[in-house]
């Protein structure tokens, strides 16, 4: 056992710890280390499409909301790398994919406190000294399998989500029915098929389509496109809605009563869950100059369709779709299946296993927040367990959106070390969301 007890211990390293990490580094207030069982930091590598952009400003980086003189802002990593002025003539506040991957990736290289290809695989509590509770980490080497173990006070679940997909579809060929996350590892094959079906309407569905678009001409294959929603809708990118992705409303959502958040999510789906707007500009343009002159499109594009079924043939795939507004179902034949399905949080076993007796749960299925993010124990405890993971039902927008992870990182570290570190910023927006008045 490591004879260091260590402050706080970060199980993943996604975007969301690996901005803990950043913010943590050199703190002398607190001291933690982070392991992640993939043996690089690396962000959605199957979705880095060329030409595909974040959907927020480059502000919305590691660092920069909790504080813009960080060495690990994004635009240092374009200073450090020679390309401050490329991204100045560039002229758009987002950053394309790939190069927010490479930004990432600069960031965790230079971090100490990093451990990959390391995994989590077991948390017991226990008393770190006569006063003081904690937890013992078992970390198994994902290399030569070896299990060492390790202190902390706190932890900070950082585990990220898992590709989710119609059931039946994970025991079928991953070459041939592809989740978004395996798109790129997979595009060689799907270009060679005759027919590609995508299934879904989101930002993820829509760049593959696009992507499918460009490349059509010289692959000659059929695009075949289908969602369950009620169509095909652009994300609302209007400055006032954007005020929802603030700490305000996060304060605000977090304050509401377990069934009212629930019934609120429905109603923020535009804000999280549409399509850029340029995307769906270029996937327009594509279908327009392809049909120039009464050229016959290949390419069906339909809404209101649900994928119910997929069954192998001896080359292809059979699908059942319902369009379930008019309750008809058909059968339709494709070679290669992309399902922009989504994602489930990816929540550790050991969490329910070892805790799940002791966490408040909401609603039976969610464990209870505060805002700061901690996990709701039954004995109030002082070792705390933070999530970062499934916490859209406790922060709703502050889910998975990149710049207000900064600001619960901030959160967090001040909660842990018992002091302000960061300080906390007031009165960002111009709405209000309470009739309540300080």
């Amino acid at each position: 056992m490591e004879k260091t007890i260590y402050d706080f211990v970060g199980i993943g390293i996604g975007p969301f710890n690996l901005s803990l990490a950043a913010l943590a580094d050199k703190q002398d207030k607190i001291d933690g280390v982070f392991f992640d069982q993939t043996s690089k930091m690396q962000w959605h590598p199957g979705m880095l499409i060329q030409g595909t952009d974040l959907q927020v400003p480059f502000m919305a980086d590691l660092v920069t909301f909790a504080d813009p003189t960080s060495p690990y802002t994004f635009l240092n990593y374009l200073h450090k790398n020679n390309r401050i002025y490329p991204f100045f003539y560039f002229q758009k506040l987002e950053v394309p994919r790939p190069e927010y991957n490479d930004y990432l990736k600069w960031v965790a290289d230079q971090l100490p406190s990093l451990f990959f290809g390391q995994k989590v695989i077991d948390v017991k509590e226990i008393d770190l000294n006569d006063e003081e509770k904690g937890y013992v980490l078992d970390v198994q080497d994902q290399e030569t399998g070896d299990i060492k173990q390790y202190r902390s006070r706190h932890i900070v679940i950082g585990t990220g989500s898992k590709p989710s997909v119609i059931p039946g579809a994970e025991e079928l060929p991953k070459e041939d029915i592809v989740h978004t996350s395996r798109y790129l590892y997979e595009k060689e094959s799907i270009l060679r098929s005759n027919h590609v079906t995508v299934i879904g309407s989101g930002q993820s569905a829509a760049e593959i389509v696009d992507d499918l678009l460009s490349e059509q001409d010289d692959h000659h294959y059929k695009i075949s496109w289908f969602t369950r929603s009620a169509g095909i809708f652009q994300l609302d990118t209007a400055k006032l809605p954007q005020e929802l992705f603030s700490p305000e409303y996060v304060d605000y959502f977090n304050s509401l009563t377990y069934e009212q958040r629930m019934n609120t999510l429905p109603k923020l789906d535009k804000l999280q869950n549409g399509v850029d707007p340029s995307t769906l500009s270029d996937i327009y343009d594509w279908l327009y100059h392809k049909s120039v002159a009464g050229k016959q499109l290949d390419v069906t594009i339909q809404p209101l369709t649900e994928l119910t079924d997929i069954k192998p043939l001896e080359k292809t795939y059979m699908l059942e779709l319902h369009q379930w507004q008019e309750d008809e179902t058909i059968h339709f034949e494709t070679d290669k299946l992309i399902l922009a399905t989504g994602y489930k949080p990816n929540i550790p076993t050991w969490l329910k296993e070892r805790f799940g007796s002791e966490i408040v749960w909401e609603g039976n299925e969610h464990y209870k927040l505060t805002r700061d993010c901690e996990i709701v124990f039954h004995d109030g405890r002082q070792h705390m367990i933070f999530a970062t993971t499934d916490i859209e039902h406790s922060h709703a927008t502050g889910d998975n959106n990149l710049g207000l992870a900064v600001d619960r990182n901030m959160r967090m570290i001040n909660t842990m070390a018992g002091e302000t570190v960061y300080p906390q910023s007031n009165s960002t927006i111009f709405q209000q969301f309470t009739m309540k008045r300080d």
